[in-house]
């Protein structure tokens, strides 16, 4: 981290924008190959597509992306939207879904260090699972570390299910927010329901988030 400071003092001093700091948790396994990957990505262009349409959120919030599927690997440091530029996703292995979420978990507690240390003012982060199976590692040492995380108000823990889904664990991972259940392969929907939030955040008053009212998913998700 301390190798990233000078490049991240030039940014914020550019940039001084207030963060609104996103970290998607993206399974890539196996089971995802063919079409679940392909419109997985094209979800990824939406959401860019989306942000990009709103030049203050373009300058305030800022996507990472990391993926599980055999290991668990951060595919996209934290970009602001008008410099994320979505990777192609391939699918591989099995689902450590607990060490991508712990990974998620670190990944914001030293970015909100960053902002402090540079003066940068930011929103509480989002974690924003997406999987289809189930976790192939230990995760209740994760599912403790969200829990214990939401109820400090650290971050925003959300997940969602595709098919085949595991959700009597995702509700143990996720236990304030019900894990929602996507219709069918609707990862644009999906992604422009989530830049549409992610923009409706970045435009509230800081610390006002929990205030924001968000659109409702059912247009991608069912209830």
């Amino acid at each position: 981290m301390a190798e990233q400071t000078p490049f991240a003092a030039v940014e914020f001093a550019s940039n001084p924008e207030p963060r609104c700091p996103l970290v998607l948790l993206l399974d890539v396994s196996g089971s995802m190959a063919g079409a679940p990957i392909r419109e997985l990505n094209d979800g990824l262009q939406s959401l860019q597509m989306d942000l990009l349409g709103d030049s203050l959120a373009s300058q305030r919030v800022e996507v990472s992306i990391i993926t599980f599927g055999g290991t668990v690997q951060t595919v996209t440091p934290f970009v602001t939207a008008a410099q994320f530029f979505p990777p192609t996703l391939v699918t591989s292995g099995d689902t450590p879904m607990g060490q991508a979420i712990r990974s998620g978990i670190e990944a914001v507690t030293e970015r909100k260090k960053l902002y402090r240390q540079n003066g940068v003012h930011f929103y509480r982060p989002w974690i924003f699972l997406i999987t289809d199976g189930g976790p192939t590692d230990y995760w209740k040492t994760a599912a403790d570390q969200v829990k214990a995380g939401e109820q400090a108000k650290a971050f925003s823990f959300f997940s969602v299910g595709v098919e085949s889904a595991d959700f009597d664990v995702l509700s143990q991972i996720s236990t304030l927010r019900v894990p929602l259940k996507m219709k069918g392969l609707n990862y644009r929907e999906l992604f422009v329901w989530l830049s549409q939030s992610m923009r409706s955040v970045s435009q509230s008053q800081l610390g006002q988030e929990e205030q924001v009212k968000l659109a409702s998913p059912l247009g991608w998700a069912n209830p």
